[in-house]
């Protein structure tokens, strides 16, 4: 099962690595949200809801709630990667506002809430805000998936959103990289898989 594989977040974007949530990184596609426990799973490992709250939420849920929910995350998924592999390499502007109804829609449904809790800042205890989610259903899991795909919308340059060059790697990743020339999901998967066949390329032309 896709659960038994660890999870991708190379992206450098929490976003993103939502989109990569389903990927072939070797040969065969993986989705790492095929259900319910795939989605408590992807959540714990992308630390975008605490542990405890997620096995609160697995004693609870009724028989194939979770699993309704992970197929509304996946329709979430295939909707915003077409979005974004509609708008990559170019700035976002006002005028894709009416195509982001459904994500507005779903950040309307939050329930977070401020609390004020004693924080550390080096010089001793003081004051800070917290801001604190309330999980009342399992559905209230798509609330924080849909807060890092908000930020990607709004603090990322989609100019430096790329696809991976790889053959057949379906990986996107946000370019931070000085010059912006990044080019694969990582050096360890596509990139050394090009530099392989540059080799053999080469050596097949030196016969």
């Amino acid at each position: 099962m896709s659960q038994q594989l660890p999870a991708l977040f190379i992206a450098d974007s929490p976003g993103l690595d939502f989109l990569n949530s389903v990927a072939t990184p070797v040969d065969l596609p993986v989705d790492w949200i095929d259900d319910g426990e795939g989605l408590l799973s992807w959540l714990d490992q992308a630390r975008l809801v605490p542990r405890a709250d997620l096995d609160r939420m697995r004693d609870r849920a009724m028989t194939g709630e979770l699993n309704a929910v992970a197929a509304q995350v996946r329709d979430l998924r295939d909707w915003y990667r077409s979005f974004v592999r509609q708008h990559r390499g170019k700035p976002l502007t006002a005028a894709v506002l009416d195509e982001l109804a459904p994500l507005n829609h779903l950040l309307e449904r939050d329930e977070m809430y401020g609390r004020v809790v004693a924080g550390e800042d080096g010089e001793g205890m003081r004051l800070t805000l917290k801001s604190v989610r309330r999980w009342r259903s399992p559905e209230s899991l798509l609330a924080p998936i849909g807060e890092v795909l908000a930020t990607l919308l709004t603090q990322q340059d989609f100019t430096y959103i790329k696809a991976c060059e790889g053959a057949a790697c379906t990986l996107l990743f946000a370019d931070h990289t000085r010059g912006h020339t990044r080019r694969w999901c990582s050096m360890e998967i596509c990139g050394n898989r090009a530099k392989q066949a540059a080799h053999r390329n080469r050596l097949r032309k030196q016969r």
